[in-house]
């Protein structure tokens, strides 16, 4: 499917600018910062559901489609998959709008898993929705 009839799956979760610090020294938009902002986003949505604090565990299928550059907005969407008794795993998307409002292109995909945890770090249940 290509991007232009395919739409992001999932609820919009944070959008931020990829900046000159987010390179290396190629220039490239670092996988780890994208990492990170899709980690971030998915712990917004795992916490939600939970409605309790959450700690990532895994993350699977990770699949780089094309770059992130500097001064496009990665767009960072979730959706929750499954849930378990004490874990979520979530479906993360991340998009770039090209140029901070072009073209929005799919840049990556994976399935994180979250576990909710109660102030000892312990895991609990995940609450009936």
């Amino acid at each position: 499917m290509s991007d232009a009839t395919e739409t992001p799956s999932g609820e919009l979760t944070l959008r931020t600018m990829a900046m000159p610090a987010d390179t290396n020294a190629a220039g490239d938009i670092f996988g780890g910062w994208v990492l990170s902002q899709m980690d971030l986003a998915g712990g917004i949505a795992a916490g939600q559901r939970a409605r309790l604090r959450v700690v990532t565990i895994s993350v699977d299928q990770m699949t780089f489609i094309r770059p992130v550059h500097v001064g496009d907005v990665l767009c960072v969407y979730c959706r929750v998959i499954g849930v378990g008794r004490t874990s979520m795993k979530i479906g993360i998307e991340a998009w770039a709008l090209r140029h901070r409002h072009g073209e929005r292109v799919k840049v990556t995909d994976a399935t994180f898993t979250f576990v909710s945890v109660d102030d000892q770090g312990r895991p609990i249940p995940v609450p009936p929705e």
